[in-house]
């Protein structure tokens, strides 16, 4: 199990790396300026579909994004 502190800068630094760094500012700011339920938005997330309907979404997303993980390893 890893601290808070490390799940902090890691999400940190996927947010840098999905976004860039004036986004993921952006982001940032927009989570804190707003009320956010991220329990009530996790259960909302993938109401309606079903696990294959989410797997084959994870699927496509890592294979959009393989190729930018390739270009810019970490």
């Amino acid at each position: 199990m890893i601290t808070d502190a490390q799940i902090k800068q890691n999400g940190v630094k996927a947010l840098i790396e999905t976004l860039g760094l004036v986004e993921a500012e952006r982001f940032i700011v927009l989570i804190n300026r707003e009320s956010f339920d991220y329990t009530k938005w996790r259960k909302t997330l993938w109401q309606g579909k079903s696990v294959r309907e989410i797997s084959e979404e994870a699927m496509k997303f890592r294979n959009e994004n393989k190729r930018h993980t390739q270009e810019n390893p970490k």
